[in-house]
C-alpha cells in the first residue's frame, strides 16, 4: 500500500502549478486549515461539498446507555455522544477509481 503523507501532496501541487513548493505549502495549509475549521465549528452538523472531488459530513452519533469495557467485559459504561466525520467521493473521483489499473 503507498502512504501518501501531506509533503507529497505539497510537492504535487508545486508541481501542476508550477511554482516553489514553499509557495505550494503554504496554499495547502490554508485549504486544510480552512476545511479543519469549517468542520469543527460548534454546529450540530455540517457538510463542506467540493464539486467533481467529494463531501464530508459531520454527523452527531447518539450517546448509548451502556456500552462494554473491553478490559473488564462484565462492566457496563456510558458512552457520551459525539460527531464524527464521514468522507463521500464525488462523481469524477468514483468514475477514476472504477477505472482498470494500468
Amino acid at each position: 500500500m503507498r502512504n501518501f503523507i501531506k509533503k507529497d501532496v505539497i510537492e504535487r501541487t508545486a508541481q501542476i502549478c508550477g511554482i516553489e513548493p514553499k509557495e505550494a505549502a503554504a496554499a495547502v495549509n490554508a485549504v486544510f486549515r480552512s476545511l479543519r475549521d469549517m468542520m469543527t465549528e460548534k454546529v450540530e452538523e455540517c457538510r463542506v461539498e467540493i464539486r467533481s472531488f467529494g463531501v464530508f459530513e459531520v454527523k452527531n452519533t447518539a450517546a448509548r446507555s451502556h456500552g462494554r469495557n473491553p478490559k473488564k467485559p462484565q462492566e457496563t459504561i456510558f458512552i457520551p455522544a459525539r460527531r464524527k466525520t464521514h468522507f463521500r467521493p464525488g462523481r469524477l473521483l468514483k468514475n477514476e477509481l472504477k477505472k482498470p489499473i494500468k
